[in-house]
This record gives C-alpha cells, sequence and structure tokens, in this order.
C-alpha cells in the first residue's frame, strides 16, 4: 500500500518518492511509489494532476487489489528510473481543497437550519453538487443556510484531519453513519461538523473564501443544490459583476435599474409581438383573398392552387384555414425550392368530398418526405424542395379528376 503524505499534510505539493513498478493500467503508462501526495479519485472528490520528473500525470487511481495508487502519465518515465521527484498542481489542489471543506461546511449547515441531510457529493472541475434529502427548498431557507456557512467560514475556525482509534468512534459526534469498516479518517471543524472523509481540506474555514450556492433544484423527494466556494466563487462573481455593468452601459442605466428595464422590454417585446403577429395575419387574410379570386373552377368547388416559396408552414396554414373556411373550396398549398425543404397544407371546405390526407401524402412522398391528416385538413414536407411545384401540379390533376368524377357521377 502507498504511504499518502496528504493525510498529514494536504498542503504539500513536491515530494520525493521510489519507484515500486513500471505498468501499464487501462493501455497507459503508469507507476506505483511508495509514497506519493498525489490525491486518488475517491469519495467524489477529483484526482491530483501534476508532474513526475518533469512527465505530466494525467489521472491517479487506487488499484482495489492492494490499495496502491497508481499514477498515469502521459509518457513513460526511463526505463529503470528508481527516484521521481513529484510535483502536485498546486493551484487544482488548493481549488479542490476550498470545494470540498465547503462541502462539509454547507452540509453540517444543512442538518443545523433545516435538519436536510446530504446523501451524496460530486466534484468537478466546473462545479460541486450535493444531494439532500428533503424538498423542495425555499430562497429564504437556502439563504439561511448559506449566512450559517458563511459565519462558520468567517471565524475561521480550524479544520482538523486525523486517523481514530476503534474505541473513540462512540464519542465522536459524526454527521453520518460510518459506511465502511477499517482506520477512520476524520475531517473535524470543532463544535461544528464532524465527518468521516479521505479527502484533501484545507488548515482553516477561512481559507474556504466564500461559499456561495448558485441553484437548487427538486428532483422527486430529493434536492440537488450546487455551490462555489473560493476561487470559483470570486470568479463567478467577476463573470456576472462584468456582464451586469455592461449590459448597464450598454443601455444606460444603473445596474441596479436593470431589473426593471429588463421587463418592461418584456413587455415591450410581447406587445411588438403581438402587432407583428397581427399585421401578419392581415396581411396573409389579404393575400388569401388574392388567392381565391384567382381560383380555378372544378365543377361546383374552386380549386386554390399554389406555390408559395417563401412562406413557413406556419403561413401555410393560416391561409389554408382561411380558405378552407367557404364549403365549397379545395386548398393546395405548398413552400420551398431548391436547396430547401419542401411543405405542403392540404385543405377542403365542408362542402367538398375529397381525402386531404391522401392527397398530401402523395405529394411528400414525391419529395422524399412524409405526410398525412385528417379527411379536411392535411400536412407535411420533404427534403427536396426543388420538386413542390410539380408535386402541387400532380395534386391539381389529382384533384380536379376525382371532383369532375363525383360531379358525373
Amino acid at each position: 500500500m502507498t504511504e499518502r503524505l496528504h493525510y498529514d499534510d494536504a498542503s504539500l505539493t513536491r515530494f520525493s518518492a521510489r519507484v515500486v513498478e513500471h505498468i501499464e493500467w487501462e493501455g497507459r503508462p503508469a507507476i506505483v511509489l511508495d509514497r506519493t501526495a498525489f490525491y486518488a479519485t475517491g469519495g467524489g472528490q477529483p484526482h491530483d494532476t501534476g508532474s513526475l520528473d518533469g512527465v505530466a500525470v494525467v489521472d491517479v487511481v487506487e488499484r482495489e487489489v492492494d490499495g496502491a495508487v497508481v499514477h498515469i502519465l502521459a509518457t513513460p518515465l526511463p526505463a529503470g528510473t528508481a527516484e521521481v521527484q513529484g510535483e502536485v498542481d498546486q493551484a487544482r489542489r488548493l481549488d479542490l481543497m476550498q470545494q470540498h471543506t465547503g462541502q462539509h461546511i454547507l452540509s453540517a449547515a444543512f442538518v443545523e437550519v433545516l435538519r436536510a441531510n446530504t446523501v451524496s457529493f460530486h466534484l468537478s472541475a466546473e462545479y460541486a453538487s450535493i444531494d439532500l434529502d428533503r424538498a423542495p427548498l425555499s430562497l429564504e431557507e437556502l439563504d439561511r443556510v448559506e449566512d450559517r456557512a458563511n459565519a462558520i467560514v468567517f471565524q475561521n475556525r480550524p479544520v482538523v484531519a486525523r486517523f481514530v482509534a476503534d474505541e473513540e468512534l462512540p464519542a465522536l459526534p459524526l454527521r453520518k453513519p460510518l459506511a465502511h469498516a477499517g482506520p477512520v479518517r476524520i475531517v473535524e471543524i470543532p463544535g461544528f461538523d464532524c465527518s468521516a472523509c479521505g479527502g484533501t481540506h484545507v488548515r482553516a474555514s477561512g481559507e474556504v473564501g466564500l461559499c456561495k450556492i448558485t441553484r437548487a433544484e427538486r428532483r422527486g423527494t430529493e434536492s440537488r443544490v450546487e455551490f462555489l466556494c473560493g476561487g470559483r466563487a470570486l470568479a463567478d462573481y467577476r463573470a456576472k459583476n462584468s456582464l451586469l455593468l455592461d449590459l448597464a452601459r450598454e443601455f444606460t442605466v444603473g445596474h441596479r435599474e436593470l431589473g426593471d428595464l429588463v421587463h418592461r422590454l418584456d413587455e415591450e417585446l410581447k406587445d411588438a409581438r403581438r402587432e407583428l403577429r397581427a399585421a401578419r395575419d392581415a396581411l396573409l387574410d389579404a393575400e388569401a383573398a388574392m388567392l381565391l379570386d384567382r381560383g380555378l373552377a372544378a365543377g361546383e368547388a374552386v380549386i386554390v392552387h399554389a406555390h408559395l416559396p417563401n412562406h413557413s408552414p406556419d403561413d401555410l396554414k393560416h391561409l389554408a384555414q382561411r380558405l378552407a373556411a367557404r364549403p365549397g373550396t379545395v386548398v393546395l398549398l405548398g413552400s420551398g425550392e431548391a436547396g430547401q425543404k419542401g411543405s405542403f397544407v392540404f385543405a377542403r371546405g365542408a362542402a367538398v368530398e375529397l381525402h386531404m390526407g391522401n392527397l398530401v401524402r402523395q405529394a411528400c412522398e414525391a419529395i422524399g418526405g412524409r405526410g398525412g391528416g385528417r379527411p379536411e385538413f392535411a400536412q407535411g414536407g420533404g427534403a427536396r424542395g426543388e420538386g413542390v411545384a410539380e408535386a402541387l401540379r400532380a395534386a391539381l390533376e389529382l384533384a380536379t379528376r376525382e371532383l369532375q368524377s363525383q360531379e358525373r357521377s
């Protein structure tokens, strides 16, 4: 088993060690050392990165069979290397320590303030989250928990990590029951939290920096809470503050007035959309009247047949519904051209005996697509917009024949 130097000193980032094994791990070069400061992925915390004799360490895992720490390398070390100098990425180590210690503080604050227990913890390079056995969580409750967590941070309480003997365990105020047997490492913030944990942690709560809850969502009977600590919280605040000030300058208002401005602009946008839709509807109504004037007589029915290349499917639907409101009308509309998708909307008035679903299905097949619908209204499309005009002509011929046949019979 590898001696893990970070258990005694999580701030240690440089060390020397003896090479125990040169191996391959899942097809990649790797080595096992007699001791290491590199943290191996586990307990919800990602592995450290860094280098060994200048060679990048890209992953660190624990070998289950014997507990050895396996350092996976970007390239192999020279054959015969017996000793190495290791260096852990200090910035990444501090970041992970801030998030992990912040999680302990936040989880304990949830227990104290809301009696909500942490059931799982996830820490990645982008965000950290805990899942809680309580839902939902109100904004007021989250604020209370956040205030309590940051009070502990500001008090700069010591964070103590140590292994304890079995006989000492019953007297410890553990936040969660132990999940495993064997030597137990305790991370404790005296008077506030005591948990079994093998991760790396800062020496005092003040090193966590700000602890900020960024979002919370309900997941059944549980809640997922995302948070940022230390450098991550600072970067997040900096980005959001910059965005806020940029927007305030662009709209020439104070940043505290942006909320009211956004609501006002949103209402204006809704009004503009309603006006635009009304104008568009009026234009389409006028177009529908023009198309009806150009309709072709087929017995007692009138067939409105038009290829409208630049119209959207919604526009075609609007026109078809207006035109089909007349009992004796058949509507065959299509849009699209070469390099575009094609669309069809076919409809009929109540006094016409034609199945629009059958007609549109044939038209869509002609342009490599699918369509269908009810006898009185159908729509669909296909990939070959260049075939729309010809498909419409075919639909017109078929509709005309059927109507003529019905009149003769």
